[in-house]
C-alpha cells in the first residue's frame, strides 16, 4: 500500500533577509516609475543651478533659476505634450527662460522698454489684472447683493410688457389718402370690433396679434416713438393710427404688464458680477490714488497750442 503524502505549504521566508528582498523590490518599482525620474532629474539640475551660482544670487549680474521657476516650465509642458519633459528638454527649457532674461536685463539697461507703446500698454493692463484678480476674490454677502440691488434698482428693472392687436395700412398702397383710410377703417372696429381684420388692413410679415412681449424688444420692431404711444393707449379699445417705420397702425392693447424691481434671487448671477465690477473700479481708484500721491504732474503745452477758456 502507496502511504498518502499530503503536501505542505511553501514556508514564508521571515526575518531580515526577507524584510531587505521587500524593501528592494518596492524599490525597483519606485525607482522605474517616469514620474520619480523627472523629480530627480528636476532636483539635478536646480542642485547644479544652486552649486555653480553660490553665492551670486544677490548681485545684480547673476541670473538664478529657482525650483519653483524650474517646476512651471516643467508644468507648462507637461500640459501642452501630456508627458513629461526629457533631461534634454527640461535643460533647454531653462537655456530658453536664461537667454529671455539675459535680453530682457539687456533691452532694459539699453532703455528700450520706455516710450514703447506697446510695453506701456501691457505693464497697464498688468496693474489692471492685479486689481480684477483682488476684486474676484471677494464675495459678497446676501446683505451686500440686496443693497447693491436696492441702490443701482433701474439697472435691474424687468422692463414692462405688452400685447397688442395691429391693422397695418401701407403708405405705398394709399398715398396722401393712408391717414384717411385707416380713420375709416377704425370707425368700423370701433363700431363691430370683432369685425375681420384681414379685410381692413394690407396685406404685411407683421403678424396681426402679437404676444406680451418687452417694452424694448417691440421699440427695436416698430421704432421707440411707436411704443410710447402704444404705452399711452387704452386697454381693450382700438384706437390710432400711431406711425411706425413700416407706415400707419390702428392698435387695440389687450394686456399690458407693469415693469418692476425683481427680487435678489431672480437676477443672484446678474447682481453679484456687477458688484464685483463696481468693487474692481473701487479698487483701481484707490490703488491709483495711493500711487498718485508720490508724483507730482506738470503738463508743458506747446507753444502752438491755443489756451482754453
Amino acid at each position: 500500500m502507496i502511504a498518502s503524502q499530503v503536501a505542505e505549504p511553501a514556508a514564508v521566508p521571515s526575518g531580515p533577509s526577507s524584510r531587505r528582498q521587500t524593501s528592494v523590490i518596492v524599490l525597483k518599482r519606485v525607482l522605474s516609475e517616469p514620474l520619480v525620474h523627472f523629480l530627480l532629474l528636476a532636483l539635478a539640475i536646480f542642485v547644479g543651478y544652486r552649486v555653480l551660482g553660490a553665492g551670486l544670487g544677490d548681485k545684480p549680474g547673476n541670473i538664478v533659476v529657482t525650483a519653483p521657476k524650474i517646476e512651471q516650465m516643467a508644468t507648462v509642458f507637461t500640459k501642452s505634450r501630456q508627458r513629461p519633459p526629457t533631461a534634454e528638454e527640461l535643460k533647454a527649457l531653462i537655456d530658453d527662460y536664461v537667454k529671455e532674461e539675459v535680453l530682457v536685463r539687456g533691452a532694459l539697461a539699453l532703455g528700450l522698454d520706455r516710450d514703447d507703446t506697446v510695453v506701456r500698454r501691457r505693464l497697464r493692463q498688468k496693474m489692471e489684472f492685479l486689481d480684477a484678480a483682488a476684486a474676484e476674490v471677494l464675495t459678497p454677502t446676501d446683505a451686500d447683493l440686496q443693497a447693491y440691488l436696492q441702490v443701482n434698482a433701474a439697472m435691474f428693472e424687468i422692463d414692462p410688457m405688452l400685447a397688442f392687436q395691429q391693422v397695418f395700412f401701407n403708405p405705398q398702397r394709399h398715398g396722401d389718402a393712408t391717414a384717411r383710410d385707416a380713420g375709416s377703417a377704425l370707425e368700423a372696429l370701433q363700431a363691430d370690433p370683432a369685425a375681420n381684420l384681414a379685410f381692413l388692413g394690407d396685406p404685411t410679415l407683421l403678424p396681426p396679434d402679437l404676444p406680451l412681449a418687452s417694452k424694448t424688444s417691440i421699440g427695436q420692431t416698430f421704432g421707440a416713438e411707436f411704443t410710447e404711444e402704444l404705452d399711452k393707449t387704452p386697454l381693450d379699445r382700438w384706437t390710432g393710427p400711431i406711425a411706425s417705420g413700416f407706415g400707419l397702425h390702428l392698435i387695440r392693447v389687450s394686456k399690458r404688464v407693469p415693469g418692476r424691481v425683481p427680487a435678489l434671487e431672480e437676477v443672484r448671477s446678474a447682481v453679484a458680477r456687477e458688484w464685483t465690477n463696481t468693487k474692481r473700479e473701487e479698487l483701481e481708484g484707490q490703488r491709483f490714488a495711493e500711487l498718485f500721491k508720490h508724483y507730482t504732474v506738470s503738463i508743458e503745452f506747446p507753444a502752438s497750442a491755443e489756451a482754453g477758456p
